[in-house]
């Protein structure tokens, strides 16, 4: 299932598999730490990061749309 939120002022889609990846984003990290992903996905096409149980996610930029995608690295 696809999912779609408003993460601290930025759209982020995922799915089921990326879920954790998004309520870490979204939960977890405070707005300035969020941020430092965000702007390295914008800057560099995506940024990887791990939540608290070290499960691996990319967060990718879509210049054509303006939004991210989350998901989940095994």
């Amino acid at each position: 299932m696809e999912h779609r939120r408003d993460i601290h002022g930025h759209i982020v889609y995922g799915d089921d598999a990326s879920r954790e990846g998004l309520n870490y984003l979204d939960y977890d990290l405070d707005h300035d730490e969020a941020e430092v992903f965000f702007k390295q996905a914008k800057l560099h096409g995506s940024a990887q990061f791990e939540d608290e149980h070290e499960r691996q996610f990319t967060l990718l930029y879509d210049r054509g749309k303006g939004s991210y995608r989350v998901e989940r690295r095994e």
